[in-house]
């Protein structure tokens, strides 16, 4: 508080809202990349991933690896960010589940049409597939009306 709010005007600045998992759906659709958390070596682990949501989970393409052995048939979790820039808003959105490797000769097809393509040049050709455990979300009002730096970097 800067001495000139009052307290309802900070509070309101920094109130948070829980959107509704439809809604949560809608805001991950909305981003392309996020980071996944997984454990390797029994530590936490972060990569980010290219993404789309696909019936109700979390789709993204990947190759031999690190990434894919610490996620296949293991919990992970999955996060989403963006900037309303117009509302001053900002939200986020994690994704915890199982991965799960497609491996099926017709879901293999169904997601090979998709349009997700890696970021990263070379062959990813391994589909996963977050199937959610939990899926939650919040929204807040941005101090000063921006984000100066959304990466934290």
């Amino acid at each position: 508080m800067t001495g000139t709010e009052s307290p309802a005007a900070a509070e309101q600045l920094t109130a948070t809202e829980q959107p509704t998992v439809p809604e949560c759906w809608t805001l991950l659709r909305s981003t392309p990349v996020g980071p996944l958390a997984k454990v390797v070596d029994g530590r936490p682990d972060i990569h980010p991933v290219n993404h789309l949501v696909d019936h109700g989970t979390v789709l993204f393409r990947t190759a031999e690896g690190t990434k894919l052995r610490a996620a296949v048939g293991h919990d992970v979790a999955f996060e989403a960010d963006g900037y309303d820039a117009g509302a001053a808003r900002a939200w986020s959105v994690v994704v915890k589940g199982a991965a799960r490797e497609i491996s099926e000769l017709d879901e293999s097809l169904g997601v090979m049409i998709l349009p997700l393509f890696p970021w990263q040049a070379g062959p990813k050709p391994r589909y996963l597939r977050i199937e959610p455990a939990q899926v939650t979300g919040r929204r807040f009002v941005v101090s000063g009306g921006y984000v100066a730096n959304a990466t934290g970097c």
